[in-house]
Protein backbone atom coordinates (compact mmCIF):
# COMPACT_ATOMS: atom_id res chain seq x y z
CA UNK A 1 0.00 0.00 0.00
CA UNK A 2 1.35 3.58 -0.75
CA UNK A 3 2.38 5.90 1.93
CA UNK A 4 0.66 8.61 0.34
CA UNK A 5 -2.69 8.63 -1.21
CA UNK A 6 -4.67 11.89 -2.39
CA UNK A 7 -8.32 12.86 -1.81
CA UNK A 8 -11.26 15.67 -2.77
CA UNK A 9 -13.20 17.40 -0.13
CA UNK A 10 -16.48 18.91 -1.72
CA UNK A 11 -16.85 21.45 1.05
CA UNK A 12 -20.05 23.27 0.63
CA UNK A 13 -21.07 26.31 2.81
CA UNK A 14 -23.75 29.05 2.95
CA UNK A 15 -22.37 31.55 0.49
CA UNK A 16 -19.58 29.25 -1.39
CA UNK A 17 -19.07 25.63 -2.08
CA UNK A 18 -15.11 24.45 -3.03
CA UNK A 19 -13.63 21.34 -4.42
CA UNK A 20 -10.31 20.70 -1.94
CA UNK A 21 -7.53 18.25 -3.61
CA UNK A 22 -5.73 17.12 -0.49
CA UNK A 23 -2.95 14.85 -0.03
CA UNK A 24 -2.03 12.40 3.06
CA UNK A 25 0.74 10.56 3.98
CA UNK A 26 2.59 9.66 7.94
CA UNK A 27 3.69 13.32 7.91
CA UNK A 28 2.02 15.11 5.28
CA UNK A 29 -1.64 17.05 5.34
CA UNK A 30 -1.60 19.45 2.66
CA UNK A 31 -4.57 20.69 0.44
CA UNK A 32 -5.19 23.35 -2.18
CA UNK A 33 -8.27 24.56 -3.65
CA UNK A 34 -9.01 23.09 -6.75
CA UNK A 35 -12.42 25.22 -7.55
CA UNK A 36 -14.75 27.44 -6.32
CA UNK A 37 -18.08 28.29 -6.77
CA UNK A 38 -20.62 30.60 -5.58
CA UNK A 39 -23.65 29.41 -3.37
CA UNK A 40 -26.30 31.95 -4.44
CA UNK A 41 -30.01 31.09 -3.31
CA UNK A 42 -32.81 31.33 -5.21
CA UNK A 43 -35.72 34.24 -4.14
CA UNK A 44 -39.02 33.02 -5.87
CA UNK A 45 -42.47 34.02 -4.58
CA UNK A 46 -42.70 30.48 -2.36
CA UNK A 47 -40.11 30.96 -0.49
CA UNK A 48 -35.72 30.91 -0.80
CA UNK A 49 -34.63 27.93 -2.40
CA UNK A 50 -31.09 26.63 -2.70
CA UNK A 51 -30.00 26.08 -6.51
CA UNK A 52 -29.34 22.82 -6.03
CA UNK A 53 -29.03 22.40 -10.29
CA UNK A 54 -25.62 25.24 -9.75
CA UNK A 55 -24.10 23.27 -6.80
CA UNK A 56 -24.01 20.20 -8.80
CA UNK A 57 -22.28 21.89 -11.62
CA UNK A 58 -19.91 23.16 -9.35
CA UNK A 59 -18.90 20.04 -8.10
CA UNK A 60 -18.45 18.61 -11.02
CA UNK A 61 -16.33 20.99 -12.27
CA UNK A 62 -14.38 20.57 -9.37
CA UNK A 63 -14.05 17.02 -9.81
CA UNK A 64 -12.59 18.03 -12.86
CA UNK A 65 -9.97 19.98 -11.97
CA UNK A 66 -9.26 17.42 -9.52
CA UNK A 67 -8.92 14.83 -12.28
CA UNK A 68 -6.81 17.13 -13.70
CA UNK A 69 -4.48 17.53 -11.43
CA UNK A 70 -4.21 13.40 -10.83
CA UNK A 71 -7.21 12.05 -9.85
CA UNK A 72 -8.44 11.19 -5.87
CA UNK A 73 -8.49 7.73 -4.12
CA UNK A 74 -11.77 8.98 -2.67
CA UNK A 75 -14.38 11.83 -2.59
CA UNK A 76 -16.30 13.28 0.78
CA UNK A 77 -19.08 15.74 0.95
CA UNK A 78 -19.85 18.24 3.70
CA UNK A 79 -22.44 21.07 4.10
CA UNK A 80 -24.35 23.01 6.46
CA UNK A 81 -26.77 21.16 8.14
CA UNK A 82 -31.03 20.76 8.72
CA UNK A 83 -32.02 21.48 4.72
CA UNK A 84 -33.50 18.35 2.78
CA UNK A 85 -34.19 17.70 -0.69
CA UNK A 86 -37.50 15.70 -1.44
CA UNK A 87 -37.27 12.39 -3.97
CA UNK A 88 -40.57 11.24 -5.49
CA UNK A 89 -40.39 7.36 -6.54
CA UNK A 90 -38.22 7.68 -9.52
CA UNK A 91 -35.51 9.10 -7.22
CA UNK A 92 -36.34 12.82 -8.69
CA UNK A 93 -35.85 15.90 -7.06
CA UNK A 94 -39.30 17.32 -6.92
CA UNK A 95 -38.46 20.69 -6.47
CA UNK A 96 -35.44 22.93 -5.28
CA UNK A 97 -34.84 22.64 -0.76
CA UNK A 98 -36.02 25.74 1.02
CA UNK A 99 -33.29 27.47 2.67
CA UNK A 100 -33.13 27.40 6.07
CA UNK A 101 -33.58 31.45 6.57
CA UNK A 102 -37.00 31.20 4.75
CA UNK A 103 -39.61 32.52 6.48
CA UNK A 104 -42.14 29.31 6.30
CA UNK A 105 -41.54 27.76 9.62
CA UNK A 106 -42.09 31.17 11.93
CA UNK A 107 -44.94 29.88 13.67
CA UNK A 108 -44.69 26.06 12.91
CA UNK A 109 -42.84 25.29 16.46
CA UNK A 110 -46.07 25.81 18.40
CA UNK A 111 -48.05 23.39 16.08
CA UNK A 112 -44.99 20.86 16.45
CA UNK A 113 -45.81 20.92 20.36
CA UNK A 114 -49.19 19.81 20.49
CA UNK A 115 -48.21 16.93 19.09
CA UNK A 116 -44.88 16.22 21.37
CA UNK A 117 -43.91 19.00 23.78
CA UNK A 118 -40.07 20.32 23.93
CA UNK A 119 -39.15 18.59 26.76
CA UNK A 120 -40.25 15.17 25.43
CA UNK A 121 -38.73 16.40 22.06
CA UNK A 122 -35.30 17.46 24.03
CA UNK A 123 -35.40 13.68 26.09
CA UNK A 124 -35.18 11.88 22.75
CA UNK A 125 -33.29 14.63 20.53
CA UNK A 126 -31.13 16.62 22.43
CA UNK A 127 -31.21 19.20 20.24
CA UNK A 128 -31.31 22.80 20.85
CA UNK A 129 -34.38 24.68 19.67
CA UNK A 130 -34.24 26.77 16.56
CA UNK A 131 -37.17 27.74 14.32
CA UNK A 132 -35.42 25.94 10.78
CA UNK A 133 -34.39 22.75 12.53
CA UNK A 134 -35.52 19.96 10.19
CA UNK A 135 -38.49 18.30 12.26
CA UNK A 136 -40.55 22.26 11.59
CA UNK A 137 -39.28 22.53 8.26
CA UNK A 138 -40.96 18.86 8.28
CA UNK A 139 -43.67 19.97 9.80
CA UNK A 140 -44.47 22.85 7.49
CA UNK A 141 -44.54 20.89 4.03
CA UNK A 142 -46.78 18.23 6.08
CA UNK A 143 -49.49 20.82 6.33
CA UNK A 144 -48.85 22.46 3.13
CA UNK A 145 -49.22 19.30 1.13
CA UNK A 146 -45.38 19.41 -0.57
CA UNK A 147 -44.83 15.70 1.10
CA UNK A 148 -47.54 14.34 -0.81
CA UNK A 149 -45.66 13.19 -3.74
CA UNK A 150 -42.07 12.31 -1.61
CA UNK A 151 -40.94 9.03 -0.98
CA UNK A 152 -37.64 9.82 0.32
CA UNK A 153 -35.85 12.63 2.11
CA UNK A 154 -32.12 13.29 1.52
CA UNK A 155 -30.43 16.27 3.91
CA UNK A 156 -27.90 18.51 1.50
CA UNK A 157 -24.44 16.32 1.68
CA UNK A 158 -26.70 13.68 1.27
CA UNK A 159 -28.44 14.59 -1.54
CA UNK A 160 -25.41 15.51 -3.75
CA UNK A 161 -23.66 12.24 -3.30
CA UNK A 162 -26.77 10.69 -4.80
CA UNK A 163 -26.32 12.98 -7.21
CA UNK A 164 -23.04 11.54 -7.72
CA UNK A 165 -23.61 7.79 -7.17
CA UNK A 166 -27.39 7.07 -7.19
CA UNK A 167 -27.43 5.15 -3.68
CA UNK A 168 -29.74 6.54 -1.15
CA UNK A 169 -28.76 7.32 2.66
CA UNK A 170 -28.29 9.66 5.70
CA UNK A 171 -24.84 10.31 6.93
CA UNK A 172 -25.56 9.92 10.65
CA UNK A 173 -23.63 13.65 11.74
CA UNK A 174 -26.05 15.47 10.02
CA UNK A 175 -28.73 13.41 10.72
CA UNK A 176 -28.47 14.32 14.45
CA UNK A 177 -29.33 17.57 13.96
CA UNK A 178 -32.67 17.01 12.26
CA UNK A 179 -34.92 16.79 15.88
CA UNK A 180 -35.71 13.14 14.28
CA UNK A 181 -32.54 11.59 15.49
CA UNK A 182 -32.14 9.70 18.80
CA UNK A 183 -29.71 11.10 20.67
CA UNK A 184 -29.27 7.58 23.13
CA UNK A 185 -29.62 5.05 20.65
CA UNK A 186 -27.52 6.74 17.27
CA UNK A 187 -31.11 5.75 15.40
CA UNK A 188 -33.81 7.32 13.97
CA UNK A 189 -36.05 7.71 16.08
CA UNK A 190 -39.43 5.78 15.16
CA UNK A 191 -41.65 6.90 17.90
CA UNK A 192 -41.51 10.45 17.27
CA UNK A 193 -42.10 10.13 13.60
CA UNK A 194 -45.33 8.55 14.30
CA UNK A 195 -46.04 10.88 16.56
CA UNK A 196 -45.40 13.70 14.61
CA UNK A 197 -47.37 12.10 11.56
CA UNK A 198 -44.61 11.65 9.61
CA UNK A 199 -43.73 8.53 7.33
CA UNK A 200 -40.35 6.60 8.70
CA UNK A 201 -39.76 5.35 5.02
CA UNK A 202 -38.85 8.83 4.27
CA UNK A 203 -35.85 8.68 6.08
CA UNK A 204 -33.12 6.31 4.45
CA UNK A 205 -30.76 3.98 5.74
CA UNK A 206 -27.84 5.73 8.07
CA UNK A 207 -24.16 5.87 7.32
CA UNK A 208 -21.22 6.62 9.39
CA UNK A 209 -18.24 8.60 8.97
CA UNK A 210 -15.83 6.34 6.92
CA UNK A 211 -18.56 3.75 5.22
CA UNK A 212 -18.58 3.49 1.38
CA UNK A 213 -21.21 5.81 0.16
CA UNK A 214 -21.50 4.16 -3.48
CA UNK A 215 -18.91 4.64 -6.75
CA UNK A 216 -19.50 7.29 -9.60
CA UNK A 217 -22.15 7.04 -12.04
CA UNK A 218 -21.00 6.32 -15.35
CA UNK A 219 -22.36 10.04 -16.83
CA UNK A 220 -20.62 11.83 -13.65
CA UNK A 221 -17.04 9.66 -14.57
CA UNK A 222 -17.52 10.55 -18.06
CA UNK A 223 -18.10 14.24 -16.91
CA UNK A 224 -15.23 14.43 -14.50
CA UNK A 225 -12.69 12.54 -16.14
CA UNK A 226 -12.43 10.29 -12.38
CA UNK A 227 -13.01 6.70 -13.33
CA UNK A 228 -16.02 5.17 -12.15
CA UNK A 229 -14.67 2.92 -9.88
CA UNK A 230 -14.02 6.02 -7.50
CA UNK A 231 -15.43 5.26 -4.68
CA UNK A 232 -17.79 8.19 -2.62
CA UNK A 233 -16.53 8.04 1.35
CA UNK A 234 -19.70 9.10 4.06
CA UNK A 235 -17.28 11.80 5.88
CA UNK A 236 -18.94 13.84 8.86
CA UNK A 237 -21.02 15.69 6.57
CA UNK A 238 -22.10 18.33 8.72
CA UNK A 239 -19.48 20.93 8.14
CA UNK A 240 -19.12 21.21 12.34
CA UNK A 241 -18.51 17.55 12.51
CA UNK A 242 -15.57 17.67 9.78
CA UNK A 243 -14.83 20.76 11.55
CA UNK A 244 -14.56 19.16 14.96
CA UNK A 245 -12.84 16.48 13.64
CA UNK A 246 -9.08 18.17 12.45
CA UNK A 247 -9.39 20.26 15.96
CA UNK A 248 -5.80 20.12 16.68
CA UNK A 249 -6.40 19.48 20.42
CA UNK A 250 -3.47 17.51 21.94
CA UNK A 251 -5.15 17.46 25.59
CA UNK A 252 -8.75 16.62 26.29
CA UNK A 253 -10.10 19.46 28.39
CA UNK A 254 -10.81 21.70 25.24
CA UNK A 255 -13.47 23.52 24.16
CA UNK A 256 -14.25 24.30 20.36
CA UNK A 257 -15.25 26.89 18.28
CA UNK A 258 -16.22 26.30 14.68
CA UNK A 259 -16.37 29.99 13.22
CA UNK A 260 -17.57 30.97 10.17
CA UNK A 261 -21.08 32.63 9.21
CA UNK A 262 -22.30 30.49 12.25
CA UNK A 263 -20.15 30.50 15.58
CA UNK A 264 -20.58 26.76 16.84
CA UNK A 265 -19.22 26.63 20.59
CA UNK A 266 -18.98 23.50 22.40
CA UNK A 267 -17.09 20.93 23.79
CA UNK A 268 -16.73 17.05 22.83
CA UNK A 269 -17.92 14.79 25.26
CA UNK A 270 -18.90 10.66 25.56
CA UNK A 271 -22.42 10.98 25.91
CA UNK A 272 -25.10 13.40 25.20
CA UNK A 273 -26.64 15.67 28.28
CA UNK A 274 -30.51 15.27 28.27
CA UNK A 275 -31.24 17.12 31.32
CA UNK A 276 -34.06 19.86 31.78
CA UNK A 277 -31.11 22.32 32.81
CA UNK A 278 -29.56 21.61 29.44
CA UNK A 279 -33.12 22.24 27.71
CA UNK A 280 -33.46 25.10 29.22
CA UNK A 281 -30.38 26.73 28.51
CA UNK A 282 -30.95 25.73 25.09
CA UNK A 283 -27.96 23.60 24.10
CA UNK A 284 -27.66 20.98 21.50
CA UNK A 285 -26.17 17.48 21.32
CA UNK A 286 -25.41 16.61 17.78
CA UNK A 287 -23.18 13.38 16.87
CA UNK A 288 -19.59 13.70 16.21
CA UNK A 289 -17.21 10.59 14.71
CA UNK A 290 -16.40 7.90 16.54
CA UNK A 291 -19.95 8.22 18.75
CA UNK A 292 -18.69 11.73 20.37
CA UNK A 293 -21.17 14.12 21.33
CA UNK A 294 -21.05 18.04 19.88
CA UNK A 295 -22.65 19.41 22.95
CA UNK A 296 -22.75 23.19 21.46
CA UNK A 297 -25.09 26.34 20.80
CA UNK A 298 -25.34 28.28 17.70
CA UNK A 299 -24.28 31.87 17.97
CA UNK A 300 -25.44 34.15 15.09
CA UNK A 301 -21.17 34.37 13.76
CA UNK A 302 -19.35 36.31 11.22
CA UNK A 303 -22.56 36.46 9.39
CA UNK A 304 -23.57 39.47 10.96
CA UNK A 305 -20.18 40.91 9.65
CA UNK A 306 -20.33 40.02 6.21
CA UNK A 307 -24.04 41.26 6.20
CA UNK A 308 -22.78 44.31 7.23
CA UNK A 309 -20.14 44.41 4.11
CA UNK A 310 -22.70 43.62 1.77
CA UNK A 311 -24.99 46.72 2.78
CA UNK A 312 -21.94 48.75 2.74
CA UNK A 313 -20.53 47.15 -0.88
CA UNK A 314 -23.76 48.09 -1.92
CA UNK A 315 -24.28 51.74 -0.50
CA UNK A 316 -20.78 52.37 -2.06
CA UNK A 317 -19.19 52.72 1.38
CA UNK A 318 -15.93 51.35 1.82
CA UNK A 319 -16.04 47.37 2.55
CA UNK A 320 -12.73 45.62 2.28
CA UNK A 321 -12.00 43.78 5.22
CA UNK A 322 -8.44 44.59 6.26
CA UNK A 323 -8.97 48.41 6.96
CA UNK A 324 -12.38 47.74 9.07
CA UNK A 325 -10.36 45.28 11.22
CA UNK A 326 -7.47 48.21 11.25
CA UNK A 327 -9.83 50.21 11.78
CA UNK A 328 -11.94 48.28 14.24
CA UNK A 329 -8.53 47.59 16.33
CA UNK A 330 -7.84 50.75 17.23
CA UNK A 331 -11.95 51.86 18.02
CA UNK A 332 -13.19 52.91 21.83
CA UNK A 333 -13.99 49.44 23.56
CA UNK A 334 -17.87 48.56 24.51
CA UNK A 335 -19.09 51.15 22.59
CA UNK A 336 -22.14 49.84 22.33
CA UNK A 337 -23.26 45.83 23.58
CA UNK A 338 -25.50 44.02 21.46
CA UNK A 339 -26.64 40.40 21.42
CA UNK A 340 -26.00 38.54 18.23
CA UNK A 341 -28.32 35.99 18.71
CA UNK A 342 -31.25 38.37 18.65
CA UNK A 343 -33.99 37.54 15.98
CA UNK A 344 -33.88 40.87 13.92
CA UNK A 345 -30.24 39.76 13.00
CA UNK A 346 -31.43 36.04 11.47
CA UNK A 347 -32.78 37.15 8.00
CA UNK A 348 -30.41 39.29 5.37
CA UNK A 349 -31.07 42.93 5.33
CA UNK A 350 -29.46 45.86 6.49
CA UNK A 351 -27.11 44.78 9.62
CA UNK A 352 -25.92 48.39 10.20
CA UNK A 353 -29.45 49.95 10.00
CA UNK A 354 -30.67 46.60 12.71
CA UNK A 355 -27.96 47.23 14.57
CA UNK A 356 -28.58 51.06 15.55
CA UNK A 357 -32.17 50.21 16.10
CA UNK A 358 -31.07 47.94 18.36
CA UNK A 359 -28.67 50.06 20.03
CA UNK A 360 -31.58 52.78 20.14
CA UNK A 361 -34.21 50.15 21.50
CA UNK A 362 -32.07 49.14 24.57
CA UNK A 363 -31.19 52.45 25.37
CA UNK A 364 -27.65 52.99 23.98
CA UNK A 365 -25.89 54.94 21.52
CA UNK A 366 -25.45 53.19 17.81
CA UNK A 367 -21.86 53.46 16.51
CA UNK A 368 -20.53 56.12 14.87
CA UNK A 369 -18.46 54.90 12.64
CA UNK A 370 -17.60 51.77 10.17
CA UNK A 371 -14.73 50.77 12.74
CA UNK A 372 -16.55 51.37 15.46
CA UNK A 373 -19.57 48.92 14.48
CA UNK A 374 -17.35 46.31 13.92
CA UNK A 375 -15.39 46.48 16.56
CA UNK A 376 -18.96 46.31 18.29
CA UNK A 377 -19.85 43.00 16.16
CA UNK A 378 -16.71 41.43 16.90
CA UNK A 379 -17.08 42.07 20.87
CA UNK A 380 -20.56 40.60 20.58
CA UNK A 381 -19.03 37.37 19.44
CA UNK A 382 -16.34 37.16 22.21
CA UNK A 383 -19.15 38.02 24.75
CA UNK A 384 -21.13 35.01 23.49
CA UNK A 385 -18.56 32.93 23.12
CA UNK A 386 -17.00 33.41 26.77
CA UNK A 387 -20.96 32.77 28.02
CA UNK A 388 -21.75 29.73 26.02
CA UNK A 389 -18.11 28.21 26.70
CA UNK A 390 -18.72 28.52 30.71
CA UNK A 391 -22.49 27.12 30.32
CA UNK A 392 -21.37 24.24 28.48
CA UNK A 393 -18.35 23.61 31.13
CA UNK A 394 -21.01 23.84 33.93
CA UNK A 395 -23.85 21.78 32.39
CA UNK A 396 -21.35 19.19 31.30
CA UNK A 397 -19.27 18.79 34.16
CA UNK A 398 -16.06 19.92 32.81
CA UNK A 399 -12.78 22.06 33.13
CA UNK A 400 -12.01 24.08 29.71
CA UNK A 401 -8.21 24.75 29.35
CA UNK A 402 -7.83 25.80 26.34
CA UNK A 403 -10.07 27.06 23.29
CA UNK A 404 -9.41 25.76 20.02
CA UNK A 405 -10.98 28.30 17.38
CA UNK A 406 -11.17 27.00 13.69
CA UNK A 407 -12.54 27.52 10.46
CA UNK A 408 -12.59 31.50 8.55
CA UNK A 409 -12.83 33.06 11.59
CA UNK A 410 -9.17 31.66 12.56
CA UNK A 411 -8.19 34.31 10.19
CA UNK A 412 -9.57 37.27 11.69
CA UNK A 413 -6.69 37.98 14.55
CA UNK A 414 -8.82 40.55 16.37
CA UNK A 415 -11.43 38.42 17.20
CA UNK A 416 -9.18 35.48 18.49
CA UNK A 417 -8.03 38.17 20.57
CA UNK A 418 -10.68 39.33 21.70
CA UNK A 419 -12.03 35.71 22.66
CA UNK A 420 -9.31 34.98 24.24
CA UNK A 421 -9.90 38.26 26.71
CA UNK A 422 -13.16 37.19 27.12
CA UNK A 423 -13.00 33.57 28.41
CA UNK A 424 -9.99 34.27 29.86
CA UNK A 425 -8.41 31.75 28.31
CA UNK A 426 -5.65 30.50 25.73
CA UNK A 427 -6.75 30.76 22.44
CA UNK A 428 -5.36 28.46 19.38
CA UNK A 429 -6.44 29.64 16.44
CA UNK A 430 -6.26 27.20 12.91
CA UNK A 431 -6.57 25.66 11.50
CA UNK A 432 -8.70 27.99 9.03
CA UNK A 433 -9.53 24.96 6.81
CA UNK A 434 -10.36 22.28 9.46
CA UNK A 435 -13.42 21.89 7.60
CA UNK A 436 -11.93 20.16 4.82
CA UNK A 437 -9.11 18.96 6.77
CA UNK A 438 -11.67 16.38 8.83
CA UNK A 439 -13.44 15.85 5.40
CA UNK A 440 -10.26 14.48 3.83
CA UNK A 441 -8.88 12.82 7.07
CA UNK A 442 -12.14 10.57 7.52
CA UNK A 443 -11.97 9.48 4.23
CA UNK A 444 -7.62 9.11 4.78
CA UNK A 445 -8.57 6.83 8.15
CA UNK A 446 -11.15 4.84 6.14
CA UNK A 447 -8.18 4.35 4.11
CA UNK A 448 -6.01 2.83 6.28
CA UNK A 449 -3.93 5.98 6.79
CA UNK A 450 -4.49 6.92 10.07
CA UNK A 451 -5.38 4.86 12.74
CA UNK A 452 -7.74 7.04 14.96
CA UNK A 453 -9.21 10.01 16.09
CA UNK A 454 -5.97 11.02 18.20
CA UNK A 455 -3.40 10.45 15.18
CA UNK A 456 -5.85 12.49 12.97
CA UNK A 457 -5.06 15.81 15.80
CA UNK A 458 -1.92 15.14 16.13
CA UNK A 459 -1.35 15.06 11.96
CA UNK A 460 -3.36 18.27 12.22
CA UNK A 461 -1.35 20.01 14.91
CA UNK A 462 1.96 19.20 13.32
CA UNK A 463 1.46 19.95 9.89
CA UNK A 464 -0.72 23.20 9.74
CA UNK A 465 -0.26 26.43 11.13
CA UNK A 466 -1.65 27.54 14.09
CA UNK A 467 -1.50 30.73 16.55
CA UNK A 468 -1.75 31.15 20.31
CA UNK A 469 -3.26 33.85 21.82
CA UNK A 470 -3.17 34.41 25.25
CA UNK A 471 -5.91 36.63 27.42
CA UNK A 472 -5.22 39.58 28.23
CA UNK A 473 -7.48 43.19 28.59
CA UNK A 474 -9.64 44.90 31.03
CA UNK A 475 -11.45 41.94 33.05
CA UNK A 476 -13.44 44.01 35.21
CA UNK A 477 -14.52 45.71 31.52
CA UNK A 478 -15.60 42.82 30.05
CA UNK A 479 -17.87 41.40 32.99
CA UNK A 480 -19.79 45.10 32.96
CA UNK A 481 -20.09 44.71 29.46
CA UNK A 482 -21.40 41.10 29.51
CA UNK A 483 -23.83 42.50 32.36
CA UNK A 484 -25.34 45.59 30.41
CA UNK A 485 -27.28 43.11 27.89
CA UNK A 486 -27.51 39.82 29.71
CA UNK A 487 -24.14 38.30 28.39
CA UNK A 488 -22.86 37.09 31.74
Amino acid sequence: MTSTRTFAAVDLGATSGRVMHARVGPDLLESAEAHRFPNTPLRRPDGLRWDVESLHRGVLDGLRAVARAGGADSVGIDTWAVDYGLLDAEGELLDQPFHYRDARTEDVAERVRASVGPAELYAVTGLQHLPFNTVYQLAADRDSGRLAAARTLLLMPDLLVHRLTGEAGAEATNASTTGLFDARTGTWSKALLGRLGLDPALLPPLRRPGEPAGTLLPHVAEATGLPASTPVTAVASHDTASAVAAVPAEEPDFAFLSCGTWSLAGLELDAPVLTEESRAANFTNELGIDGTTRYLRNIMGLWLLTETQRTWREQGLPHALGPLLAAAAKARPFAAVIDPDAPEFLAPGDMPARIAAYCVRTGQRPPEDQGSLVRTLLEALALAHARTLRRAAALAGREIRTVHLVGGGSRNELLCRLTADATGLPVVAGPAEATALGNVLVQARAHGLVPDRTAMRRLVASTQPLRRCTPGGDRAAWDAAARRIGLD
